[in-house]
Order: structure tokens, then C-alpha cells, then sequence
């Protein structure tokens, strides 16, 4: 994927996040929880068609069943195209577990008898959205495990790429879907607990926005670091021992380093903020980070520039040998 086209399809993923947030504030009916897309506006969908009439119930009916048995049909066009794998057996999972967990988006009061009220239902929703997409993702991470063992050098850049992009798209969606939920959450609440006292909220809105952007820098910077590291691999596919892919790697560890420190540096001067404004402030909220995963991430991507600039120290001194 060509890097115009990688940004194009991270603004998109961006602005869907931002979407579906704003949606679930403006109708929380139909939105009430991220992990529960698309499989709650199906239900909603299917019980509207099933409502329609005796006609709209054999289509809801039918496309009821077309959807849940989506994965295990999927099977069996996988098996004519290769063998099968162990992992393929979760296909037939996901389509047993879709049955219980669309039917119970088609009918959301029937979880208020296992959640105790119809308050819990988007609980219950955002629950049967995580189970669905643990059987999703857990097959994806198993077929990915299996191409991974079997690829050579190349197949294993593309590999890698793949997981780059992917990693990319994941990090847009927590700065703007999940960072960004937790701040309209946090306003919502901040507005219900301060009903006739809205003029005094400016200070404590604006601390709101600033520990939002506070949360989400680091993962936009992450999306900066996989950027640098997909054109690492671009000049490493072309050629490993160039000029160009020693240049990359330096510029890859620099930006990890300075990735991480303006994360820590933004967190420290926003809990400096906090204290400074505290006297003011209605809702306070300060977080003490340690990042070891990104400071692991930082040591692997440094090891890695320093083990391509050597590898092209000794191919020059093996050439000037010959």
C-alpha cells in the first residue's frame, strides 16, 4: 500500500471512530457501544424488518440466518481452496455463537433477565459485541501465527507490513474512538453533576480536552513510528546493505525515542497543569505513567538500526576485500 493511500485510509478509519462516538451520544438507542458494532445495528435492522409484517419476518428470518452462518459457509470455500487447519475450527464457533448474540441484539429486553434491568442492556450489549470479536480476532491472530512460521525473508517483510497497517489502523481508532468516548463520556458527566452551574465549567471542559489530548498523542505518534518503520521496510525489500536503509533505521530509533518522550513529557506537564489549576477545577484526573511495552519497543528498534548499520559495515569491508 502506497503511503498516500495508507493516510487516506487512516483519516477514513479516523473520521468513522469520531462517527460512531458522536453517534452514540446523539443516539444512544442505536449506538451504545463500540464493541457491539455492527452487531447491535444488524439486530436493530432485522427486528425492524422482522416488525414490518409477515413478509418483513421471512426476510429478517432468512438474513437472520445468511449472517450467522456466514462463517461456517466461509469454511467451505477455505477447504476448497486449501487444506484445513486447526484454527479453521473457530469459523463454525463464530457462527455459534452469532445465533445467540444476534438474536439477543434482534431482542435487547430479554438481557434485562440476565442483567437485572433494562439499564444494564448496553452492558450487555457492549459484552456480546467482546465475545464476538474474541472469537473474530483470536482466529485472525492464529492464521497469522501459521503464515508466519511458513514464510520465508520477503514473504515475511509483507508479513510484517500487513501487521504495520494494521497496528496503524488500531492506533487511529483508540486515539479518536476510544480516547475520544472517554472524553464525551466525561463531559456528559461532568454536565449532569453540575446542572445550574454551567457557567463555571469552561475550566474543567478545557482540562477535559487537554487530557484527551494528552491520552491520545502517544497513539498518534505511534502511528508516526509505523510509518517510519513500513518505509524501513520499503528500502530494506530493495535493497539491505543501501545507504537508504541505514538512513531509514537511524530515522526510525530517533523517532521512537522522541515518540516516547513527548508522551511522558505532555503527561508530566498536564499533571503540572492539574495542580496549579487544582483549587478551580471540578473533576481532576492524573495518571502516573510507566512504559515499559514502549520503552521495550524503543530497545528492539534501536537494536535493530544498530544490527543493519553493522551488517552494512561488514558487506563494505567484505567488498573492499574482493
Amino acid at each position: 500500500m502506497k503511503q498516500n493511500k495508507l493516510y487516506a485510509v487512516l483519516a477514513a478509519a479516523g473520521v468513522l471512530c469520531l462517527a460512531a462516538q458522536l453517534g452514540d451520544a446523539a443516539l444512544p438507542g442505536i449506538f451504545t457501544a463500540v464493541s457491539a458494532f455492527p452487531f447491535e445495528q444488524i439486530g436493530l435492522g432485522l427486528r425492524a424488518l422482522s416488525l414490518s409484517g409477515s413478509a418483513g419476518n421471512a426476510a429478517a428470518l432468512a438474513l437472520y440466518g445468511m449472517v450467522c452462518l456466514l462463517p461456517a459457509c466461509t469454511l467451505l470455500l477455505i477447504r476448497r481452496r486449501r487444506g484445513l487447519c486447526p484454527e479453521d475450527a473457530l469459523l463454525p464457533v463464530l457462527s455459534a455463537v452469532l445465533f445467540p448474540v444476534l438474536y439477543w441484539m434482534i431482542n435487547p429486553g430479554l438481557l434485562g433477565a440476565f442483567l437485572g434491568s433494562a439499564e444494564g442492556q448496553p452492558f450487555g450489549k457492549a459484552v456480546l459485541g467482546i465475545i464476538v470479536y474474541s472469537v473474530l480476532l483470536g482466529y485472525a491472530v492464529l492464521r497469522t501465527l501459521r503464515r508466519f512460521f511458513a514464510a520465508d525473508f520477503p514473504q515475511l517483510q509483507k508479513c510484517l507490513a500487513v501487521l504495520l497497517y494494521a497496528l496503524s489502523v488500531l492506533f487511529v481508532c483508540a486515539a479518536f474512538g476510544t480516547c475520544f468516548g472517554e472524553l464525551v463520556d466525561s463531559i456528559a458527566v461532568l454536565r449532569e453533576g453540575n446542572v445550574g452551574n454551567e457557567q463555571g465549567l469552561a475550566l474543567s471542559y478545557t482540562f477535559l480536552v487537554l487530557r484527551y489530548i494528552a491520552d491520545a498523542l502517544p497513539y498518534v505518534l505511534n502511528v508516526l513510528v509505523a510509518c517510519a518503520a513500513l518505509t524501513l521496510l520499503r528500502e530494506q525489500s530493495l535493497s539491505r546493505y543501501s545507504e537508504a536503509a541505514v538512513a531509514a533505521a537511524k530515522r526510525l530509533s530517533r523517532l521512537c525515542g522522541r515518540a516516547l518522550a513527548a508522551g511522558m513529557l505532555v503527561n508530566i506537564a498536564f499533571n503540572l497543569l492539574q495542580l496549579i489549576f487544582l483549587p478551580r477545577l471540578l473533576t481532576v484526573d492524573a495518571v502516573a505513567e510507566l512504559p515499559l511495552l514502549s520503552a521495550a519497543f524503543v530497545l528492539s528498534v534501536l537494536l535493530l538500526s544498530q544490527y543493519i548499520r553493522e551488517n552494512k559495515r561488514l558487506k563494505d569491508e567484505n567488498d573492499s576485500f574482493i
